[in-house]
């Protein structure tokens, strides 16, 4: 069910290394949430130079979105923001300060995937180091 969308701007070392980034990402999520590794879901969209704004100003760095099951207490949240960022930092060389991460949370009722609608999320997590 999680579903990862990364705004990149172009020329972003992100965008050279998208099927690194997107194993790292599932491995942390595997790792951090024990969901299976199958139901991960990345997705990159490149947009020019000066599409991404902060505080009304372009910014350099990529930005993400996460779709996640509704459920997960604060704990396994924020370890899943800092192994994301960290593992995206280690593939792409960009520092942490650099990136953005936003996660949403969505009920499993609000979701079908493979012909099933998801159970709710479990909180009973594989949370790594």
């Amino acid at each position: 069910m999680p579903y990862y969308r990364f705004t990149v701007p172009a020329g972003d070392a992100t965008l050279q290394h998208k099927a690194e980034v997107a194993a790292a990402v599932t491995k942390v999520h595997v790792e951090v949430t024990g969901a299976p590794a199958a139901y991960v879901h990345c997705a990159f969209v490149e947009v020019p130079q000066g599409s991404v704004f902060a505080g009304g100003r372009a910014v350099d760095g990529p930005r993400m979105v996460g779709l996640i099951r509704e459920g997960r207490s604060t704990e396994v949240r924020a370890a899943l923001l800092h192994a994301i960022a960290d593992a995206w930092c280690a593939v792409t060389g960009a520092p942490k300060e650099s990136v953005a991460i936003f996660l949403h949370e969505v009920p499993g009722a609000n979701v079908l995937e493979d012909g099933e609608i998801l159970p709710e999320a479990a909180d009973d997590p594989v949370v790594a180091g």
